[in-house]
């Protein structure tokens, strides 16, 4: 009974990732034997206590287990190699022209992967262009330094652009197209307090300076430009409807006074374009054909409107797609950079944080955040980003590639006395799917008593109790003698159909090496490893077994790593 539950055990754990469920391993059982519907109370503490047992292994040790048990119960289900699509682009053209626009007050992070992979989608099956346009026409949001992120963080997720534009590089553009609007009397310079403009607009009301002639109107933008005006004393408004049903899109400003020092133009303007002006004028004069962004921007899409109106311009196609609600994690740039000041946070790449860069640090591939955009597409209904359902594409990625190491967390010594004094050797696969790589071997010598000292884990040691037999993984069988010491009994892994519990383990000095690994929620985890070949500062995606996927890097001697995830 207990065997034909354990093979049970172990086919719903492999079929489910490593985890067994007791009610479906029990559906199973009576399925097989349906008798035993009438000793379901006697037999479920069983399935339990065995199904916690399988639970604790690795899906590796899961299906090795099962393959000297019952291999035709290990059935291989073909991963399917379908990439998924985008739908066709409405109105395509003899041309493709699409831009992502982002901000530079900081690096990129995980929602602006959604926006500029669809566009590199589109772009390259439409064999189109991609231009990449810094938003940076806010002085007191430049963060200097996010102008080579930017650049970094799309070439790390394999996005191909075009074009690079900087917008405060345009700003005379910005200046010919505003005195155009201002002299057709669609625009106009307005010098009531903020209060009181916001206030006639929600009435409904002009302010005094709205239907002022072109030439006052002119007048006082000169007055602008040249600094003759403090910050907040003068804005730029575009014309629209003062009776439209929604006050967002009534007059709006298009242009402010900034006198903050910009980062690339110094101080050699004091007056900036908003961001619907700007993006506006751009997107018709990069002819850009098709817009995505968010439902949230629809406001925005209706102001912009006004401006190709004015000109007469063609429109892009707006495509408006779900807003995206982003949880368990930290994306905005002003508290990143307070944590980063005040030593909260170690840096962009904090692993705690949403930014690319802490998800490259800590081993998310870039295939995997493509992979997840896509499938999320750009559907009309909102969605809650699934950090599962990226890990579970990251996994499939990076599990084929990741060698396999051992690594126990707060290490507990364990002596284990040999009777016969002889070596103990384990001889463990790099990787169980690709025996080309060779194995990891380790030589235990004991020493002139016939003791070796191996160290497990503070989690696997507290669930120990004297006389217990257990299997060290690769290794050997032992029988706890007190909680600190154990004996030598064979190296038979038939032990483990029996019952016995499998742990894992690190060799003594000088076969481990001290790791720290920082996890998501900014806690270090500390512990040993055996001995990692890797250079020093080069990093690489490894699996510590019953521990998860950890991005390590070797520093001074020591393994410093960032957990990928399960």
């Amino acid at each position: 009974m207990e065997e034909l539950i354990r093979k049970y055990a172990l086919q719903n754990a492999i079929q489910h990732q490593g985890k067994a469920n007791t009610k479906a391993v029990l559906a199973h059982l009576i399925g097989y034997k349906p008798n035993l519907k009438t000793r379901i109370r006697e037999i479920l503490p069983k399935i339990e206590e065995i199904v916690q047992q399988i639970n604790s292994l690795t899906l590796d040790e899961q299906k090795n287990i099962l393959t000297s048990m019952a291999p035709e119960l290990l059935t291989k289900t073909p991963k399917t190699s379908k990439q998924p699509t985008l739908p066709p682009l409405p109105k395509v053209g003899t041309k493709t022209v699409m831009r992502f626009e982002p901000s530079p007050s900081g690096p990129l992070h995980i929602g602006h992967a959604h926006t500029l992979i669809i566009n590199d989608e589109y772009t390259k099956k439409y064999n189109g262009t991609l231009i990449l346009r810094i938003g940076d026409t806010n002085p007191n949001n430049v963060d200097p330094d996010a102008y080579q992120m930017i650049k970094e963080d799309v070439e790390w997720l394999q996005v191909t652009t075009h074009k690079t534009l900087i917008q405060s590089n345009r700003i005379p553009i910005y200046y010919q197209h505003a005195e155009q609007l201002l002299k057709g009397g669609k625009a106009y310079i307005c010098t009531c307090k903020t209060e009181e403009w916001r206030r006639l607009k929600l009435d409904g009301t002009p302010c005094p300076h709205r239907d002022q002639d072109p030439d006052q109107q002119l007048k006082r933008w000169e007055m602008m430009i040249n600094g003759e005006y403090d910050e907040g004393e003068a804005t730029l408004v575009i014309k629209t409807d003062l009776s439209h049903p929604n006050p967002a899109i009534r007059d709006w400003p298009a242009f402010r006074i900034i006198k903050t020092p910009h980062p690339i133009q110094g101080e050699k303007y004091c007056v900036y374009p908003l961001m619907n002006f700007s993006v506006a004028i751009d997107d018709h004069l990069n002819g850009i054909t098709h817009v995505i962004r968010g439902k949230d921007h629809i406001n925005n899409t209706l102001r912009q409107e006004y401006i190709f109106n004015y000109f007469n311009w063609p429109k892009p196609v707006y495509i408006h797609t779900s807003r995206i609600k982003i949880e368990g994690t930290i994306l905005s740039t002003t508290k990143i950079k307070q944590g980063i000041r005040q030593g909260v946070y170690t840096g962009w790449d904090d692993p705690r944080l949403g930014t690319l860069r802490a998800l490259r640090r800590r081993g998310i591939h870039p295939e995997a955040i493509r992979k997840y955009w896509v499938q999320v597409g750009v559907k009309p209904a909102d969605i809650i980003l699934s950090w599962e359902n990226l890990y579970h594409i990251n996994r499939e990625i990076v599990e084929p590639k990741a060698n396999r190491y051992f690594f126990v967390q707060n290490p507990v010594p364990i002596t284990i006395t040999i009777a016969n004094k002889h070596p103990l050797e384990a001889h463990a696969p790099k990787h169980p799917d690709h025996p080309e790589r060779g194995t990891r071997n380790l030589k235990l010598s004991p020493d002139k008593d016939g003791k070796i000292k191996v160290y497990i884990s503070h989690n696997d040691h507290k669930s120990l109790k004297p006389n217990q037999t257990l299997r060290l993984k690769n290794l050997c069988n032992i029988r706890m003698v007190t909680m600190e010491t154990a004996e030598y009994i064979g190296n038979n892994p038939e032990i483990v159909k029996k019952g016995a519990k499998i742990i894992h383990w690190v060799p003594p000095e000088p076969q481990n090496i001290a790791t720290t690994i920082l996890l998501p929620n900014g806690m270090r985890c500390e512990g040993l490893a055996e001995k990692i070949p890797i250079p020093e500062k080069r990093e690489e995606v490894v699996q510590f077994e019953r521990f998860g996927f950890v991005n390590i890097t070797k520093l001074n001697g020591k393994i410093f790593g960032w957990y990928t995830h399960k």
